[in-house]
């Protein structure tokens, strides 16, 4: 070979080499290019390696849902919110999204952190877990009014099914505060800068939601997708036990990781739950934004705008039911859940629906009310609405009187289940029905 040509054959090598790097580089930058940032903590374009192979899922989210009372003129100035939540997946870095939806002039965070929790209750961290959290390298952010911000990402090993803190620090008034009240988990206040206070002693403040955290991602190779679960009260948990997360969604997650586990061929995906107590597919509830904002309107930024779904579940329809003034007929309602549908599909995702379970002995209940429920439940099971049925109302209802809850699957308010009836809802769902793709759009 001559000295001319084996030069050629060394350049043809190397621009091989380069161009199967850049491609490789390509790919691990994906999800809008945060991939590389996941692994380094650092933003793109800095002196880091490319980041090892993963993807960018959520572990964690809750529906910003309604404006905290009394927090309209003070809202949490000087004061330390601590979080807790309650992942799905697992994952070597973690991102966090704030909402100031319902606040009516920006909210400053001047200092935020994420830790593991150091036991099933109270405020305390793992030490050695405790990260600062930045928004585009800095520790101050201004999250508008009406928007949300989400943060860079975080190195720290986050596990699956276990209790993660996220603390934010404002010292200004920014109210009102945007929540998810029955959140079924207790989370925590402190006065002052407690950001990184490790020990949890300062939080004597306890209440039953969640203030301005509304996502916690996570990147990693543990699952491929996202499953969001998008309903009402019965996808929230009401009527469960608080602190123990055994709603529907939580008991999925562990099954589906179970499954795999068991080397089943499902999907690998993290559960996330959007259910907001007294959601309707059809109508707002009241304000500007407005409080409880229908699936219609909310579909977008609750299941869309999470990242890498793969599949929905949809439990929707109840409410429209039982809280309109108007009995809404079953057909606006069926519409209501088909242009879901087909707004899931223009992105690819597959959608489970549920059927609507029965509700006699609660104080709503009526004959027409029962029909509508009736009828739309057919509907759903002719397979004309979804692309898989769970069939929440077969497999909860009383095999003697099918207009009710059986008794051991009932809380106690003859709507919502108890514990053991979430196990059961969770339980109705085929996990082969989670496998494939949507179908391609018309």
């Amino acid at each position: 070979m001559t000295r001319r040509h084996g030069h050629a054959l060394l350049a043809a090598i190397c621009a091989l080499i380069v161009a199967l790097s850049a491609a490789i580089y390509g790919a691990v930058s994906s999800d809008e290019g945060t991939a590389r940032r996941a692994a380094t903590g650092r933003p793109p374009g800095s002196s880091a390696a490319p980041a090892l192979a993963g993807t960018w899922v959520g572990t964690w989210s809750a529906s910003p849902a309604a404006a905290e009372p009394g927090t309209r003129t003070t809202g949490l100035a000087d004061r330390s919110v601590r979080n807790v939540v309650h992942t799905s997946a697992g994952g070597t870095s973690a991102r966090i999204t704030l909402s100031n939806l319902y606040g009516r002039r920006p909210l400053t965070v001047t200092h935020a952190s994420i830790a593991l929790a150091a036991g099933d209750d109270g405020a305390a961290a793992v030490p050695e877990t405790m990260r600062r959290v930045t928004f585009r390298g800095a520790t101050t952010v201004a999250v508008p009014a009406g928007g949300q911000v989400t943060s860079d990402a975080v190195r720290i090993a986050v596990p699956h099914d276990s209790d993660v803190l996220v603390t934010t620090y404002s010292p200004a008034a920014a109210g009102p505060v945007t929540h998810h009240p029955r959140a079924r988990q207790i989370s925590y206040a402190a006065r002052g800068d407690r950001t990184e206070d490790v020990t949890g002693t300062p939080y004597t403040e306890e209440v039953p939601y969640w203030r301005h955290l509304t996502a916690l991602d996570v990147f990693g190779d543990e699952a491929d997708g996202t499953l969001v679960a998008f309903g009402d009260s019965l996808t929230d948990g009401a009527g469960s036990t608080e602190g123990a997360n055994r709603r529907w969604p939580d008991v999925l997650s562990g099954r589906i990781r179970d499954a795999v586990a068991d080397g089943r061929d499902v999907p690998r995906l993290s559960v996330v739950n959007q259910g907001i107590s007294g959601n309707r597919v059809l109508h707002d509830g009241p304000g500007r934004p407005a409080d409880n904002p229908s699936g219609l309107d909310r579909f977008t930024r609750d299941v869309l705008g999470r990242p890498n779904v793969r599949v929905v579940v949809i439990d929707l329809g109840v409410n429209d039911i039982l809280r309109s003034r108007r009995l809404a007929g079953p057909g606006r309602i069926l519409d209501g859940l088909r242009t879901l549908v087909r707004r899931a599909h223009a992105r690819g995702i597959k959608v489970v629906g549920a059927t609507l379970m029965p509700f006699y002995g609660h104080r709503g209940y009526t004959g027409e009310r029962e029909a509508v429920r009736r009828e739309i439940n057919a509907e759903i099971r002719s397979g004309s609405v979804f692309d898989a049925v769970a069939d929440f109302d077969e497999a909860l209802r009383d095999p003697y009187d099918p207009r009710r809850l059986r008794a051991d699957h009932d809380s106690g308010d003859h709507l919502h289940p108890s514990d053991l009836g979430y196990r059961r809802m969770a339980h109705a769902i085929d996990l082969d029905d989670l496998k494939g793709a949507a179908p391609a759009p018309l």
